[in-house]
């Protein structure tokens, strides 16, 4: 059978940095040179990044990935780098189209989601993605134009099929064809994001794909963070019986170089399947000779919490180095939030560039002015006491403010504190707040939901527990300091705005909101299914009222990185302006 060594090269590239991104491409395709591979691929679309949105509408950016796709080709010939088959995603656009007249149905521009297939110089063929997805956080339909074709490429004489990442994940199109065009390798390039557990649900559908196709499967993903998106690379290679028997780690940069032996081609593939051309196209078609194989690899997988935790350390780090910031603010009152955030922001920055604020009031407790210090004094983080009542006291005189708004105005103080500080020292600030509190608005607008970043903002208070504990005991497991004070993550939440306050003053129990929130909000279920559930009608009301209420709140807070199903935002897109309301009385009546 021939043989085929494949490096799969899972980049953390950047949305418009097309400069950037072919200089890492030009960099892995001579590290997998040096391994000896005869096929590299790179993640769709890592010559623009991904996801451009609406990049992909400006012709200015199509222009620019479609020459950079061609130099790039030349330069790798210029560097001795032509032998290699390099396998790369770019943003193209549909042949025959006029580039500024728009057409109904149709991005302007026709914008195509594309895999340029590069050898000797030149742009061999192009892949264009089949399947656009328009679902979660895709919205492809609005930005490319699907194409019809396999493309399969004779390779050292082995026919392989190109395809991209959504093309897997549907049924039919041009995966369905390449059983049809007697491909010897399936090769996917993806730009998956990251959401708890789908790396099983990943390894599954690969298995799925390859038996199917009849054939081994190739999957390469990006890595990195991009917004409110994570990729969390989980690079995988499964035989033709379905089994993974390479895998490459989770949010780590790098390339995973596999010798595979693949069948031969029993002919020349051509004609129609079920509506997608095959397209072939020989760059080599003798076989080389027999070498010794390298072992493959199956990376460690990681536990949920680590993989979780490593999702939202990732997507920090990068929000904070691809916009250019040098440093992180945050407010650290000895909470559980503030606390969990300050440690993932040491582990994604570095403690020397995180700068925790402590602002206690008159009715902060001594034990959560303490847990700070502790927190700043373990993990080694800059920390400064600024009091907000001399700034609090003059406004109260001033407006005569109490209740609910001397409340509102401390948090709106600290703001304007953390505000100031970024402003004079280029800080980032991160908002604390975790999904559960987002849900229901449990937080002040212009107060504790400021920021740029907010860590926790799809992460259930639940969750931040499990977290925080996994993060100490991960510490232990290496040697290390646990970074959070024990007391934080034992004691009663409580914003600490008025005399003994706790959350669950104005919320049930946090482990029975987050069960109801992850049916309503998770599941779009209504407020008789929630009734049914078993959940008290009148905490349903209670509950649903408040998420409904507070979306004007969440549409004005900062991205955060999406690790569940259905993240604010991105996933969950619903109007402020809503005169529909679920009634759970009425539900419970029937």
């Amino acid at each position: 059978m021939p043989q085929l060594r494949v490096a799969l090269a899972q980049l953390n590239v950047t949305v418009g940095d097309v400069d950037g991104n072919a200089e890492k491409i030009v960099a892995w395709t001579r590290n997998a040179a040096e391994r000896g591979a005869h096929v590299v691929a790179f993640p769709e679309l890592a010559l623009t990044g991904y996801p451009v949105e609406d990049l992909a509408l400006r012709a200015s950016f199509v222009d620019a990935s479609q020459a950079r796709i061609q130099d790039l080709a030349r330069r790798l010939a210029d560097e001795e780098l032509g032998d290699i088959v390099v396998v790369c995603g770019y943003l193209d656009r549909a042949t025959g189209t006029a580039m500024g007249i728009d057409r109904l149905g149709r991005p302007k521009g026709s914008p195509t989601n594309s895999a340029a297939v590069i050898h000797q110089g030149r742009v061999i063929t192009s892949a264009v993605k089949h399947h656009l997805p328009n679902y979660g956080v895709f919205d492809e339909f609005r930005h490319f134009v699907p194409g019809n074709t396999l493309q399969v490429v004779r390779i050292h004489g082995v026919d392989v099929a190109v395809v991209i990442c959504e093309d897997l994940w549907q049924d039919g199109g041009p995966v369905a064809a390449t059983k049809a065009a007697g491909a010897g390798l399936l090769l996917v390039i993806n730009s998956s994001p990251y959401e708890a557990n789908k790396d099983d649900v990943r390894g599954a559908l690969v298995s799925r794909r390859a038996r199917q196709a009849g054939c081994p499967l190739a999957y390469v993903n990006l890595v990195g963070g991009q917004d409110e998106l994570v990729f969390d690379g989980d690079s995988l290679i499964a035989d033709a019986e379905g089994k993974v028997f390479a895998r490459a780690p989770q949010f780590e940069q790098g390339s995973m170089v596999v010798d595979l032996e693949l069948a031969a081609p029993t002919g020349t593939p051509a004609g129609t399947h079920e509506g997608i051309e095959i397209v072939h196209t020989v760059i080599q078609d003798e076989a080389l000779a027999k070498y010794d194989p390298i072992a493959a690899a199956v990376a460690p997988r990681l536990s949920d919490e680590a993989e979780m935790y490593g999702a939202i350390v990732t997507g920090l780090r990068d929000y904070v180095q691809k916009n250019g910031f040098k440093s992180v603010l945050l407010g650290l009152s000895g909470g559980i939030d503030s606390s969990l955030v300050a440690a993932i922001a040491c582990d994604a920055v570095g403690a020397e560039h995180v700068f925790g604020i402590s602002n206690p009031s008159v009715y902060s407790s001594d034990h959560s002015k303490d847990d700070a210090a502790e927190l700043a004094a373990r993990t080694g983080l800059n920390y400064r006491v600024v009091p907000i009542q001399p700034m609090v006291q003059p406004f109260i005189d001033t407006l005569g403010l109490t209740g609910l708004a001397e409340e509102n105005l401390q948090a709106r103080v600290r703001a304007v504190i953390w505000m100031g500080l970024s402003n004079a020292d280029g800080h980032l600030v991160l908002a604390c707040g975790n999904k559960s509190e987002l849900s229901v608005g449990y937080s002040t607008i212009y107060g504790d939901a400021v920021g740029g970043y907010a860590p926790l903002k799809d992460v259930p208070k639940t969750l931040v527990w499990r977290l925080a504990k996994w993060r100490n005991a991960d510490a232990k497991a290496r040697g290390q300091q646990p970074p959070i004070p024990e007391n934080s993550i034992a004691k009663p939440p409580s914003a600490e705005l008025r005399p003994g306050q706790q959350d669950t003053d104005s919320l049930p129990p946090y482990d029975l909101l987050d069960d109801m929130l992850d049916d309503y909000v998770e599941l779009d279920r209504g407020s008789a299914e929630l009734v049914a559930a078993g959940f008290e009608t009148e905490l349903v009301s209670k509950v649903i009222q408040l998420v409904d209420r507070a979306e004007y709140k969440r549409r004005q807070y900062p991205p955060g990185p999406k690790i569940t199903h259905k993240a604010f935002g991105r996933d969950r897109r619903l109007p402020i302006t809503n005169a529909w309301r679920e009634d759970a009385r009425k539900a419970a009546e029937h």
